[in-house]
């Protein structure tokens, strides 16, 4: 007598088998209990926002529990922050906007609010030429997003020049080849 295991073929992964009658209505019942939870919830929040919502009294005052949501738009509302939130929203959303080839070279820096300019960043001087170019579409397409008059010039500034360095023939105080004597 040996001991080796019975040595058989594999027969290999089984094909998925169809779904039976009893498996689709499992599926089916899943459905229908998540739509009727949906529903449920929708006439829940229907029901509160008649009644005013949550409160802390029998009156509705200031310091009743809200939504998170409703009390950060109340907050940039009250602040005057809406068009800097919807830009900070914008340069989160950039790659989606100008499309990832430009921008993974072109990155937003700021939005100045009063003078409505947005600066960008660029990695050459080949994509800030390259973004110069689309500029005018870009602010349409940003204005579109956020509103009118939004944003009126984009700022495009190109790679950043090495520091300049002190030297045995520069003079102290110089400011460079730029430096004159008036």
């Amino acid at each position: 007598m040996t001991d080796k295991p019975d040595e058989t073929p594999n027969p290999g992964p089984k094909p998925a088998a169809e779904p039976s009658g009893v498996d689709l209505a499992r599926v089916a019942l899943r459905a229908a209990k998540e739509q009727a939870r949906a529903r449920g919830a929708a006439a829940e929040q229907k029901k509160q926002a008649r009644r005013g919502g949550l409160r802390s009294g029998a009156r509705a005052d200031g310091r009743d529990p809200q939504p998170l949501g409703a009390a950060i738009n109340r907050l940039i509302t009250e602040r005057g922050w809406e068009t800097p939130a919807a830009v900070g929203g914008v340069m989160g959303r950039w790659p989606q906007i100008v499309g990832d080839d430009l921008a993974k070279h072109c990155v937003p820096q700021k939005y100045d609010e009063e003078a409505r300019i947005l600066t960008v960043q660029c990695d050459s001087t080949t994509w800030a030429t390259q973004l110069r170019l689309l500029a005018p579409q870009l602010v349409a397409r940003l204005n579109q997003d956020l509103g009118h008059g939004t944003v009126k010039l984009i700022k495009v500034h190109g790679p950043q020049g090495p520091a300049r360095r002190f030297g045995p023939l520069r003079a102290p105080g110089s400011t460079g080849p730029g430096d004159t004597y008036g």
